[in-house]
């Protein structure tokens, strides 16, 4: 039995290295296929103000082109791609040089991970609860909440984003426009720092988790529902059975797609948020992202595309060998007794 599950497991991380491998083909790809060259954007904001004389521009534009490796044809580079991969070298920004792709989405990440994880993780929980409260008492607590999920599940993150940028920042100025702090201060420990970011957080957290409760809840709705209707619950309570420990089955059944749903937001939430960031003007990897796509800037893209890339991956994998522990009929099919 041990054996049948460990190819299970085989199989699962067979297929897990080709799609890392596929994805990190496309990753080196696609920032190429954008068009423009990165170096024509640079050496163009230089030759902006006419301080720079044309031949000092094109001696420029050479030893650019030859620094970034832009002089080489595709699968050198990609080699060469690879090879600093292997040796945890993202390269050095285009845009930003000569500064490290590293450090950009080190200054960047911890930002989109403090606005997400919470929004995910809050939203989660009160989604689920709701959503088993509204299958399980109906009546008028599900007819008033029901619509109510409705209407905010639809909603895209940016709609939400720009109603309450307009209500609470433009309308009412509760809260500041934009920014992840007060542009006259510097990131730091500091408690005025820390005050002024709780003061731009919730504006963004918000727009996150309204929208992260609703699905939850309509899902965890449909899902109770279901179960509420099954026969092992018409069954157990033909039996007698403690109602208590039959809401118990019942919403441990109902969780298993909502828990497979936490992993992959959890994996993806370095990407959820970016729509909402470029919105709100927060200085996390949605900003990052948004603003090295217009310059061009392939390795910063190569670096966040592969975070997220490498993110969902783990995820799914994660969730792939949860489900054969958690589930009986997947584990009974890897082991062959089904």
């Amino acid at each position: 039995m041990t054996t049948k599950f460990q190819r299970y497991l085989l199989n699962k991380f067979f297929w897990f290295l080709i799609a890392f491998f596929v994805a990190l083909i496309l990753n080196f790809l696609l920032p190429r296929l954008i068009p423009g060259n990165p170096v024509d954007v640079i050496v163009g904001q230089m030759g902006a103000g006419g301080g720079i004389s044309g031949e000092s521009l094109q001696k420029i534009y050479a030893s650019y082109i030859e620094e970034f490796g832009l002089d080489k044809p595709f699968g050198e580079q990609f080699l060469i791609y690879l090879n600093r991969l292997a040796h945890g070298d993202l390269g050095v920004s285009f845009a930003l040089s000569p500064r490290r792709v590293q450090s950009l989405i080190g200054e960047a990440l911890p930002w989109t991970v403090l606005l997400q994880l919470p929004a995910i993780l809050i939203g989660w929980i009160v989604g689920n609860l709701l959503g088993a409260l509204t299958a399980y008492k109906k009546g008028w607590f599900d007819r008033a909440l029901f619509p109510s999920f409705l209407f905010v599940s639809s909603m895209p993150y940016y709609c939400l984003s720009i109603i309450l940028l307009y209500v609470f920042a433009v309308h009412w100025q509760i809260f500041p426009a934009g920014g992840g702090y007060s542009y006259s201060m510097s990131p730091n420990l500091s408690w005025s720092f820390i005050s002024s970011a709780l003061e731009h957080y919730w504006l963004p957290f918000l727009s996150l988790v309204i929208v992260f409760i609703g699905g939850q809840a309509i899902g965890m709705r449909a899902m109770s529902i279901y179960e509420l209707d099954a026969d092992y619950v018409r069954f157990s309570r033909s039996l007698g059975v403690d109602d208590n420990r039959v809401i118990g089955y019942i919403f441990r059944n109902a969780m298993l797609p909502q828990i497979t749903g936490l992993a992959l937001s959890i994996g993806s939430l370095v990407s959820g948020a970016l729509i909402t960031e470029i919105v709100f003007g927060y200085p996390g990897i949605g900003s990052l992202l948004f603003s090295s796509i217009r310059q061009s800037d392939y390795p910063v893209v190569q670096g966040i595309t592969l975070l997220i890339m490498i993110a969902v991956l783990v995820a799914n994998f994660l969730v792939d060998i949860a489900y054969g522990f958690i589930d009986p009929r997947i584990r009974a099919k890897a082991t062959g007794d089904r």
